[in-house]
């Protein structure tokens, strides 16, 4: 291993690299550089300091390429704190748009509640306690998600010699699903609050809005004024928070009726362009829960709903899985066919009454009298 060095522009620094040979990339930076004419004792002191530094690196390459083809791992590749490994991980695999292993990583931090754990003390029941922190946590698929996440990060770590054995291995990631079934507007409900007075106006037309676009409350929040609408067609491109996505909405007469409604509103009060002048997301649902009540609808209905009632709608109408997943956002239809359905149906009795029906008293007569009966 040969250590090689070239002045600066200056000329007052000397700065080294590893001379693997002189093809690209074969010269990379040791990171370390000495005063060619050091002043004062501090700059000399660092001279000695970084020579001696040079000289540990240099033996730590020449250990990783004597080790190339061995199953033996330098101790120097090894990073002592799990976080950081963990974070670099992170760096290099995370994607646009998909923030599930970002967000696995914050959660861990916040399980141990340190900025250092050593590899050595991430064991099974670590993971356990972790998966249980999650599940405790949160609903639904999104501690699954987390939890699959730092998976794959011990998976990583493991083939990188970190562990003798996964500590994940018997630790499988789970779902949480909610006890609590949201509920859907039907028909009558969508009029009945059209019909209904709102002590809101902003929050009404928003949350109607919603239920006629699929949009979530973030979506909604974030239209401006500025938005285009050619043949009916929401021609801005909508990138919804959560998928990443993009939405191109083709409107329903009401939702364009709410769009030229909230325009002519906008241009009364110049400088405050967002489309809906709206509270914060528990701000809204609480103006909600009181218009419902108002309408006369006996359900328990947060915004989240709208995006619900609006999939369960079209489909009511034989509109397919992959058309109402589109106008949603998705680009699968697996989150239509698992969350976005109806959990229950509209009408029981109607529903069991579309079971054959002879002639009822024809098939009573029929039936054998049971003993003591007269």
């Amino acid at each position: 291993m040969k250590i090689g060095s070239y002045l600066n522009r200056k000329g007052d620094k000397r700065i080294y690299y590893y001379d693997y040979g002189r093809g690209p990339g074969k010269r990379p930076a040791v990171g370390v550089f000495t005063y060619t004419k050091p002043k004062g004792q501090i700059q000399k002191n660092h001279n000695i300091q970084a020579l001696d530094l040079i000289e540990v690196k240099k033996s730590q390459a020449i250990i990783e390429q004597q080790s190339i083809g061995t199953a033996y791992i330098p101790p120097h590749k090894f990073k002592a704190n799990f976080l950081e490994y963990y974070l670099d991980y992170v760096e290099v695999n995370k994607r646009e748009g998909n923030r599930a292993l970002a967000n696995s990583y914050i959660q861990f931090k916040e399980f141990i509640g340190c900025d250092f754990i050593s590899p050595v003390d991430i064991t099974e029941n670590v993971c356990k306690r972790f998966r249980q922190y999650l599940l405790d946590k949160y609903t639904g698929e999104t501690p699954q998600g987390y939890y699959a996440r730092f998976k794959w990060v011990l998976n990583s770590a493991t083939s990188d010699k970190y562990f003798q054995v996964n500590p994940t291995t018997k630790v499988f990631a789970k779902a949480n699903p909610s006890t609590v079934l949201k509920g859907n507007l039907e028909i009558e409900e969508y009029l009945a609050l059209l019909g209904t007075p709102c002590l809101n106006e902003e929050v009404k037309d928003a949350f109607i809005f919603c239920c006629y676009t699929g949009l979530r409350w973030v979506d909604v929040d974030r239209l401006y004024d500025g938005i285009d609408i050619k043949n009916g067609v929401l021609t801005t491109r909508i990138i919804q928070k959560k998928t990443g996505e993009p939405v191109t909405l083709t409107l329903h007469p009401i939702a364009q009726g709410i769009v030229r409604k909230q325009r002519k509103k906008r241009a009364n009060s110049p400088g405050n362009n967002r489309l809906f002048q709206i509270p914060g997301r528990n701000g809204c649902n609480k103006e909600l829960d009181k218009w419902v009540n108002a309408a006369g609808i006996q359900k328990h209905i947060t915004w989240s709903c709208a995006r619900l009632s609006f999939s369960i709608l079209l489909q009511d109408q034989n509109v397919d899985d992959a058309t109402v997943a589109y106008l949603l956002g998705h680009t699968t239809t697996k989150q239509v066919r698992k969350t976005y359905i109806r959990h229950r149906p509209k009408n029981q009795t109607e529903t069991i009454n579309k079971l054959p029906s002879p002639d009822i008293n024809k098939y009573f007569l029929q039936l054998p009298e049971e003993e003591g009966e007269e």
